[in-house]
């Protein structure tokens, strides 16, 4: 199936392969290797007439491994294309997201069909035709109306739909309850599996949807998904594909062979994976466990003795609804429309901005609308409209909580100009909208976020929006305070997205970004600085708010004679139009605090890379963070339309080549693949010169080298440049913390983030599974439930007190009673008369320590009861 072109060309980059150096896995695996170099090729030259799985097929290897084994044989960054890492990509999302609803699939079709349903059902209805018929059936649906083939979301709703249409048609028989009585109750009201002829398809199925919404809404809550979503996907994308399939029922159920032919077509177009293969579980469609990223990891156990209950991961389905539910359980409670806390805000503004604000939200509705059908389908516009309702929901909420926090800082309610500002608006509205899309596009892999991104994803608002991504950046850190109900997940997503921004999307060109660094350098001279390197490492104060980087509210007259002046926080980056001559324009807070955030991030990412590569040179990195700094400060023209790791590589080259230190490019790129959140085309696109593009080696050596040769060669000197000092490394102010922290003025009281999976039901949350540690733990302000808890907690203290008694002798005072649990704060309480032997350990004074506290408890809840006890009698 291979063209002549394509075998020659395949064969080179074979001999290549063989000789280069670290060759020896592609020696190894010959016939891996030569499929690799075919595929590679094939798709370079747009010559691809095989389909992925034969390929996979021939050289009997899985997609996994595949995988794998193409970033191995990439020992040069010319081996492999962007355009080949591309196709990968997609073909990976793909794969993730069908081995996702496979699984879930059949776990599904478990809960509802009988395994060796009555006699009276012939074998043609066996449950493997079942499975082979639904999943085929879906495999066409999701290919015929779904663009994005990487949404998981949209693609398990379509699940559900084909699940519901297919169990309304199957014998009762064969259902498991509590499909079977719902089933027997559509068949009284009027048999959904013997349609009448001549009556219009869709509009049957739209009023057997409208009248037996039963099976759907039992799937709905099983997984955790919205019924109205699955509902408008039913009648606005499944109705339609059941009409241009042509299906025709035979017995209850759709004729195989018609929608096999019918897949069959679509496979050999898209020439990629064949999804019916799960059916058979084949081994070219199986994870390996070494070569493939994990979709579900189990926690290890501490101690191999220690017996313990397995806790099986959340899958990423069901990870996917339960973070659509907290959405919508946040929003429930907003509305559509400003509040009247809103409304009041606006009618304090000095221009009312209510009409502009209303008009702007709707305006972005059918923009939102058709972007959405436009990338996803058009069948799918009412879909991207909920979606984006939600965000305007959102939008509101966090725009009347900006507005609180800004009213208590400042003691005023006049915000006419902040809330006159377009750009403000919108990229508030697009920071809720994002959270929104990224909480619906969650990916069936979470191992890397940069390569697994889908279609939707960010930076796909921007353009939407129409929006500078240093606008939004303006507004992220502020959107995160204001809203404390954000997921985790939703948080640490915010937060990649600024990450984006400073590294590459800000600098493009265009962007307001440069035009503030050109402000600033004309402000008092060259000699004036984005950002001084003296603070660098002073601590990166978090109370910016969006306020202070959009248009900064005025105080009031009275506050300001009796309070602090302005502080440089505060100051607006828009100055009137008329200065005094003897006022000079003040330093734009937004490009202070990029700058920060900037050094800040490209620290840390050299640090990290600094530590895979040159751990043996510690002195190298101060001088190599030096050389970075002064070319993101004094050479930002470097950044235009480039990323903040291609100055970072080059940094470090620069510096290992000036200091005589072996380290080639090759193996600084094999350390930055391995670092999370990197893409290939960082390294292997860069831009050269205008519409130009080559290797980040042809960019040192072409523009990098020559522009800071003088730079660089200084490090040679016995008269080095002056070392730029390290960034002081924060806490993130929106970083849940993994370990304990400690309540300020709470002695000895620690908090912990909840870790336990999480099933909604009923619009609440309840834990469906708990860690070993955590199925005893007492929750301050719920119901403590049954004695059960605490007898566990007796044993595990009894437990302990038997082991103190054989690991050592402690003489101690009787405890006396105490009417309040009192917590030591250095280790000890003296005063309860727990004194410890010197020889003791920590581990044997702690112990100690519960058992008083325990003796303690036990006495007073004594004395509680017999106080209670008498109180009756009386």
């Amino acid at each position: 199936k291979v063209s002549e072109s394509v075998r020659e060309k395949a064969w080179k980059t074979y001999e290549s392969l063989s000789a280069a150096d670290g060759a020896l896995a592609c020696n190894k695996k010959k016939k891996e290797t030569w499929g690799v170099c075919i595929f590679i090729v094939a798709i370079d030259l747009d010559e691809v007439t095989f389909t992925f799985t034969e390929l996979l097929k021939s050289i009997n290897i899985s997609v996994c491994t595949f995988f794998q084994f193409l970033k191995e044989v990439d020992v040069n960054m010319d081996t492999v294309s962007t355009k080949v890492d591309s196709t990968v990509s997609r073909l990976k999302k793909k794969y993730d997201v069908l081995f996702a609803l496979y699984h879930k699939f059949e776990r599904t079709c478990g809960l509802i069909y009988l395994e060796q349903p009555s006699s009276e059902i012939s074998a043609e209805l066996s449950s493997v035709l079942v499975l082979k018929n639904y999943w085929i059936t879906f495999l066409l649906a999701k290919g015929k109306v779904l663009q994005v083939e990487d949404d998981l979301v949209i693609s398990f709703q379509l699940l559900l739909c084909v699940l519901d249409y297919f169990i309304k048609l199957s014998p009762p028989a064969m259902l498991k309850e509590p499909y079977r009585s719902s089933v027997s109750a559509v068949a009284v009201n009027g048999s959904a599996r013997t349609p009448r002829r001549g009556q219009n398809r869709s509009s049957r199925t739209a009023k057997q949807l409208d009248t037996d919404t039963k099976i759907i809404e039992i799937l709905c809550k099983e997984h955790d998904c919205n019924l109205d979503e699955v509902k408008n996907v039913y009648i606005t994308s499944f109705i339609p594909f059941l009409n241009s399939a042509g299906i025709v029922a035979s017995n209850g159920l759709p004729e195989v062979e018609v929608i096999l032919k019918q897949y069959d077509e679509l496979y050999l177009k898209n020439k990629d994976i064949d999804a019916r293969l799960f059916l058979t579980h084949d081994e070219t469609l199986q994870p390996d466990v070494i070569a493939c990223s994990q979709l579900e990891r189990t926690p290890l156990k501490n101690n191999p003795d220690e017996e313990i209950n397995v806790i099986h991961p959340q899958t990423p389905v069901r990870a996917a609804m339960n973070n659509i539910q907290q959405l919508i359980m946040i929003l429930n409670s907003a509305t559509d429309k400003p509040s009247d806390t809103l409304i009041m805000y606006f009618n304090n503004c000095t221009v009312n901005p209510k009409d502009s604000i209303l008009k702007r939200v709707e305006s972005f509705d059918h923009i939102f609308k058709k972007k959405f059908a436009e990338a996803v389908g058009q069948g799918w516009a009412e879909i991207g409209s909920q979606r984006y309702k939600l965000g305007v929901r959102l939008y509101y909420r966090v725009m009347e909580s900006m507005l609180k926090s800004e009213e208590e800082r400042l003691s005023v309610q006049n915000f006419s100009k902040l809330l006159n500002d377009n750009i403000f608006h919108t990229s508030l509205l697009a920071c809720a909208v994002e959270v929104v899309m990224a909480t619906y596009s969650r990916n069936a892999s979470q191992s890397d976020s940069t390569n697994a991104e889908t279609d939707l994803s960010f930076p796909w608002i921007l353009n939407v929006f129409d929006l500078k991504a240093f606008d939004l950046y303006k507004v992220i850190e502020s959107f995160i305070k204001a809203e404390p109900s954000l997921t985790r997940e939703m948080i640490k997503h915010l937060e990649h997205c600024e990450h984006r921004i400073m590294e590459s999307l800000a600098w493009q060109s265009g962007s307001p970004l440069f035009d503030l660094i050109k402000q600033s350098k004309e402000r008092e001279g060259q000699a004036d600085q984005p950002e001084p390197t003296a603070t660098l490492n002073a601590p990166l104060q978090h109370n910016h708010t969006a306020a202070d980087l959009y248009l900064s509210p005025v105080k009031s007259p009275k506050k300001k004679a009796s309070g602090p002046p302005l502080s440089a926080t505060s100051t607006p980056d828009v100055q009137p139009a008329v200065i005094p001559q003897t006022q000079k324009p003040q330093k734009s807070t937004s490009l202070s605090l990029f700058y920060k955030k900037v050094y800040l991030l490209a620290y840390r990412r050299l640090h990290t890379l600094f530590l895979h590569l040159l751990s043996e040179h510690p002195d190298l990195e101060p001088l190599i963070w030096t050389l970075f700094q002064h070319t993101l400060q004094n050479e930002y023209e470097l950044m235009r339309d480039r990323h903040l790791d291609q100055i970072m590589m080059c940094s470090m080259y620069g510096i290992c080549k000036v200091k005589n230190v072996d380290l080639r490019f090759k193996i600084i790129v094999s350390a930055y693949k391995e670092l999370c959140n990197t893409n290939q085309e960082t390294f292997k696109r860069v831009l050269i010169r205008e519409e130009q593009y080559d290797s980040i080696i042809v960019f040192y050596n072409l523009v990098f080298m020559q522009k800071l040769k003088t730079n660089i060669l200084q490090y040679a000197s016995s008269r080095p440049p002056t070392l730029s000092p390290i960034p002081h490394i924060p806490r993130s102010p929106y970083q849940f913390s993994n370990s304990p922290r400690r309540v300020p003025a709470g002695n000895n009281i620690y908090i912990s983030p909840l870790k336990s999976p999480y099933k909604f039901s009923d619009g609440f949350q309840s834990p469906t599974k708990m860690t070993p540690k955590s199925r005893i733990l007492v929750s301050i302000g719920e119901s403590f439930g049954t004695s059960e808890k605490f007898q566990k907690i007796n044993q595990m203290l009894c437990n302990s007190e038997c082991q103190l008694k054989r690991s050592a002798e402690v003489s101690a005072a009787a405890p006396k009673p105490l009417k309040r649990l009192r917590f030591d704060i250095e280790g000890q309480d003296e005063a309860d008369g727990s004194k410890h032997l010197p020889q003791e350990s920590k581990f044997q004074q702690k112990l100690a320590e519960m058992t008083s506290t325990r003796t303690r408890m036990q006495k007073q809840k004594l004395n509680d009861g017999n106080d209670t006890s008498a109180s009756e009698e009386k």
